[in-house]
């Protein structure tokens, strides 16, 4: 007697809201940082250039983590990968809220980092390769809805100590508890990864086939779908080689490297996570002055960014990838163009102009959330072959992390060098390049399977066909 579908469902789910779970932590960290940086300026009495430092420091930090989680992932699993982000996190977490200096901050976020480094790399993997094929696109932008979840309960705990300190008087706010809240939800990661099974394509690639089956059976799937799901990994691990290996001699794997490097920085260029740090001063440039408006300005944004993910979980499986990348890029792109575009006239004789700069700001988000915020992370998991899929993660994740250290250490010196105009204008063009390179190099993969997609990857089909 085969499952219900709801049976199913019920079990597929659970496992992905828990791997999930990461995102959150990691939403929870961009959140924070955002409105606790006026305070911890005020604190500890520093420059912007330090504010960069400390935003940042968690950015590089998460580049060394991506780093070590392809070996670390694929030595000892993804699962026990996770439950160390999980225990980094809380201990991160807290020694950012014990910092008495700024110094011991910026150690403290860059600990932090090693932690997100590896949950954006691991969550990721792990739901695509225990996903069943049907759901695997929804299942991966369920991490891309918690983390931003995680942005929008962030910016309510910002909005709630912020505003009740500045009515105390505090002038360094309750920054320490924005930062140090996080560890509540890293433990309950730590133990709701206990119960999940681990990855079942990568106990294949260990020899633990048994297992991988059982992990299958247990996520209640119909035997006809675990005989296929089974021939398809069989068949798919006679290619022997390991990553490295590949890097150096299958010149279709170097490709999807570079393909999933270039994913990851056009991502950023949309400028997101610029917005996501700097929010409050955002808000402030568009003529929000008190603490109270830009903290409320921000749960907007946060709101906004949570609800807007729903359109990409709900249409990734049934549209496809790229016709909802084109429509987000068109969004994002106009949307930068008219913040830009309107900050560089004079707010302050025409206030009104800074509530449609908002309003376009808010539109931004939305292209932004419902296509490449998820997708982009989707089809990374989707393209890399099996044997070379940790380092090929490794690659593309740790240039998110990079070009996204890079951005969030120069964007306040770039609105004083640039102008506050100018700067959303230099992002409000990226969109441009990132349509071009949709059209010419990115593959749909929706409803095909990651190894059919390997294999018309390693026979050398162009990179746009290799989900046909």
């Amino acid at each position: 007697m085969q499952p219900s579908n709801s049976k199913l469902n019920a079990i597929v789910y659970f496992i992905g809201f828990t791997a999930a779970l990461a995102g959150l932590l990691f939403g929870l960290d961009i959140g924070v940082i955002s409105g606790a940086n006026e305070f911890i300026q005020k604190e500890f009495q520093i420059t912007d250039h330090v504010i960069e430092m400390i935003v940042s420091a968690t950015l590089w930090g998460a580049v060394f983590g991506v780093l070590i989680s392809g070996t670390f992932s694929n030595l000892f699993g993804r699962k026990k990968a996770m439950l160390l982000s999980a225990f980094i996190f809380a201990v991160g977490s807290i020694a950012c809220a014990m910092s008495t200096s700024a110094d011991q901050l910026i150690a403290a976020r860059f600990f932090l980092g090693i932690a997100v480094g590896l949950a954006s790399f691991t969550a990721p993997l792990y739901l695509s390769e225990i996903s069943p094929q049907n759901v695997r696109g929804m299942m991966v932008s369920m991490y891309q809805f918690m983390i931003t979840l995680g942005i929008l309960v962030a910016f309510l705990s910002d909005m709630y100590f912020g505003t009740t300190a500045s009515i105390a008087g505090q002038v360094g706010g309750h920054w320490r508890v924005m930062l140090g809240i996080i560890a509540v939800p890293a433990g309950i990661m730590f133990f709701g990864m206990l119960v999940l099974p681990e990855s079942p394509r990568w106990l294949f690639l260990k020899g633990f086939q048994e297992r991988g089956v059982d992990v299958f059976r247990k996520m209640l799937l119909p035997e006809h779908e675990i005989a296929r799901e089974v021939i398809e990994i069989q068949t798919n691990l006679q290619q022997k080689h390991n990553g490295f290996q590949m890097l150096l001699n299958n010149s279709n794997f170097r490709r999807a490297i570079i393909l999933g490097i270039m994913l990851q920085i056009l991502q950023q260029l949309t400028g997101i996570n610029v917005i996501l740090y700097y929010a409050p001063r955002i808000f402030k440039i568009a003529g929000f002055a008190s603490t109270s408006g830009q903290m409320w300005g921000t749960v907007i944004v946060g709101a906004t960014n949570l609800l807007a993910t729903f359109i990409a979980i709900a249409f990734v499986d049934k549209l496809g990838r790229k016709p909802m990348m084109y429509a987000g890029f068109v969004v994002t792109g106009l949307s930068m163009i008219i913040v830009g575009t309107l900050f560089n006239m004079d707010l302050a004789q025409s206030p009104v102009l800074g509530y449609y700069a908002i309003l376009a700001l808010l539109c931004f988000i939305i292209g932004f959330s419902m296509s490449s915020g998820p997708i982009t992370w989707i089809i990374c998991s989707e393209i890399f072959p099996l044997a070379g899929r940790d380092l090929g993660v490794t690659f593309s994740t740790a240039a998110n992390w990079a070009s996204n250290a890079v951005l969030g250490g120069v964007f306040l010196t770039m609105l004083a060098k640039l102008g506050n105009g100018n700067t959303f204008l230099f992002f409000g063009w990226f969109p441009v390049v990132a349509i071009l390179f949709f059209r010419f190099f990115v593959p749909e993969t929706k409803g095909v399977s990651l190894e059919k997609i390997e294999s018309n990857l390693l026979s050398g089909l162009p990179l746009r066909k290799i989900g046909r």
